[in-house]
């Protein structure tokens, strides 16, 4: 199984850069670069990988709201977090969303959590997010991931779909007494 990433490097328009790409990531980055101007490593490092963006909603067009089901990607394997064929998703959900800098401000369907929406909106990223815990499992224990908590869409109709809208637990906002901090390697 390849690393789930979030570009496709082959179909990126961004630079690579082996220099960049073999340096440690500088600490806050992301509070000092807009999404425009990261890197395609730091990119990468800023999706804390909860996966609610494969997780299905369900917009109500009389008040704009957005509802989340219990429903995920028909490629999302809950227990990893991640796609399941990630490099070939486009052949089998043409809808997939390839995030950029350009549609991230646009798509009002991420999670309010989602460290690219925040950086775009120049929010700070939350405890939890690997970048500042130093641990990829604190977006797990902070209850902000959709890992072990979606079944695959299959053959849902829209009826199926509204009987799934679920209401998901708010992420913790501090970490959990007597948690340390990981130290980032």
């Amino acid at each position: 199984m390849s690393k789930t990433t979030l570009l496709d490097y082959r179909n990126s328009r961004r630079k690579r850069d082996p220099e960049a790409d073999a340096a440690p990531l500088e600490d806050g980055y992301w509070r000092r670069k807009t999404l425009t101007q990261m890197n395609e490593r730091e990119w990468e490092a800023l999706c804390d990988r909860c996966s609610k963006c494969c997780v299905i909603s369900i917009e109500d067009t009389d008040t704009n709201i957005l509802h989340l089901t219990d429903v995920s990607c028909k490629l999302f394997d809950t227990k990893s977090c991640g796609c399941s064929d990630y490099e070939n998703r486009k052949q089998y959900v043409p809808d997939c969303v390839k995030l950029t800098p350009k549609n991230v401000p646009k798509l009002d369907w991420l999670p309010q959590t989602c460290a690219y929406r925040l950086v775009s909106e120049g929010q700070d990223l939350f405890w939890w997010h690997p970048l500042v815990s130093g641990d990829p499992e604190s977006v797990h224990i902070a209850n902000a991931s959709a890992r072990n908590r979606t079944r695959p869409e299959g053959r849902l109709k829209m009826a199926g779909l509204i009987k799934r809208i679920t209401a998901w637990p708010a992420p913790l906002e501090k970490p959990p007494k007597g948690r340390r901090k990981r130290k980032k390697r």
